[in-house]
């Protein structure tokens, strides 16, 4: 039996093919502070994704996950329907 070993998933390759870090946010383990927990509001209220809040804010989709647990605020889409709402 032959293994074949994979690269974890989180690597990063340069134009060369060899590894490379990740890049860190810009507010890598910077406070969060009330403007930055009002935008988030602000942009999960307009129902923008996760990922592209973080990437507004310069921060990681977990710390947005994180403030949103923290401050109450719901990152679910309010534009879909319930699911089978539908009469039978």
């Amino acid at each position: 039996m032959v293994w074949l070993w994979r690269k974890p998933k989180n690597v990063v390759l340069d134009q060369k093919g060899q590894e490379m870090a990740k890049k860190t946010p810009a507010n890598h383990r910077q406070p969060v502070t009330p403007a930055v927990v009002k935008e988030v509001r602000k942009l999960a209220a307009e129902n923008t994704p996760t990922r592209v809040i973080g990437i507004k804010t310069g921060r990681t989709e977990a710390a947005i996950r994180s403030i949103a647990s923290n401050n109450d605020i719901s990152l679910k889409p309010t534009n879909q329907s319930p699911f089978s709402r539908k009469p039978k």
